[in-house]
């Protein structure tokens, strides 16, 4: 039986609707697993981290930010800093946990170190009843505690952070890097580092040791030499108000001078919430000449005197004060 040609076009119309319908349905597949897939989900967020773009991140992790904790981690130059020493980032294929969950593995290197961080998904829908929606499951952002002796601030990320009661807790992204420091012109703390890998495990403390620099010793050995040259240049056996004498029964037969041949070192450390020096020690002499109260003999004194003495320390922003202490 010959075909007709009306049969033949309409053959020819259903294999090509066929055709149309088998690439339309392979399209729906390949962004299903492409473009609407929870990987792609996990990429626009790490790539969000990377822009620095925290309102983005936080919107597509589904994430709250902990009450009472410090922002300064989630947006801008602090966030891309985070996200900076991330390398070898690869985002695994998602594994199913249950009915339209899933959770995708992410891998990199952190600070010199493999580590994985893993995101759970949920489908919530379809667009046009093709393409699935995945998005992230709602969670709470972890937090990094800094901490900070005797200091009120730090510098996260390279930007200022108050540290009410010397510590703060920061809300951060996670895969990220977190480094806190304290540079001022008296005291600072070298950096430290935390990796944030996930929300179940958050970091350590980031607690800075805070020092004194060398510009606030030269300032307290500044204020100590000058108090003892002071002491100095008193030409008695008692200077006032100073931490060394010389007793003697003998009678004065020449003049008294006094030279520091030792000056203290100083030793600045945290006490709560202030600044202590530890105990001063030195030595003078003295040099004079004495008469002997029975044969009237005149010698020559040149003795070393050692002394010890404490004093206060009182340290503003731009300011330091050295108070002595001499008890007798």
């Amino acid at each position: 039986m010959q075909t007709t040609p009306v049969v033949k076009v309409l053959a020819a119309w259903l294999l090509g609707l066929m055709l149309v319908g088998a690439a339309f349905f392979a399209t729906v597949s390949v962004m299903n697993g492409k473009l609407y897939s929870p990987e792609h989900q996990v990429g626009l967020y790490l790539d969000a981290l990377r822009d620095g773009d925290g309102g983005k991140a936080l919107g597509l992790l589904n994430a709250s930010v902990p009450e009472g904790s410090n922002p300064t981690l989630l947006d801008g130059d602090a966030l891309r800093r985070a996200s900076e020493p991330l390398e070898d980032l690869e985002v695994g294929d998602a594994r199913r946990t249950a009915n339209d969950r899933v959770e995708v593995p992410v891998t990199y290197t952190l600070e010199g170190a493999e580590a994985t961080s893993v995101f759970a998904l949920e489908r919530t829908g379809t667009e046009w009843g093709l393409f699935n929606v995945w998005e992230f499951e709602q969670t709470v952002l972890p937090t990094v505690e800094v901490t900070a002796l005797n200091s009120v601030e730090a510098a996260v990320n390279g930007v200022d952070v108050g540290l009410p009661d010397g510590s703060a807790a920061l809300a951060a992204f996670y895969p990220t890097s977190v480094t806190a420091q304290y540079e001022g012109k008296y005291f600072s703390a070298p950096e430290r580092h935390a990796t944030v890998t996930s929300r179940e495990t958050p970091p350590p403390p980031l607690a800075l040791a805070t020092e004194a620099t060398p510009e606030l010793i030269r300032a307290v050995d500044d204020q100590l030499h000058a108090f003892l040259d002071g002491c100095a240049e008193q030409t008695v056996f008692q200077p006032t108000n100073c931490p060394f004498n010389y007793p003697t029964n003998e009678r004065l037969a020449g003049d008294i001078a006094w030279t520091i041949e030792e000056y203290p070192a100083a030793s600045v450390t945290p006490n709560d919430g202030a600044w202590l020096l530890a105990p001063l020690r030195g030595s003078a002499r003295i040099e004079t000449q004495l008469r002997d109260f029975f044969s009237g003999e005149v010698r020559d004194v040149s003795e070393s005197v050692p002394f010890e003495f404490t004093a206060d320390l009182t340290v503003s922003e731009d300011a330091i004060t050295v108070t002595p202490v001499v008890r007798y």
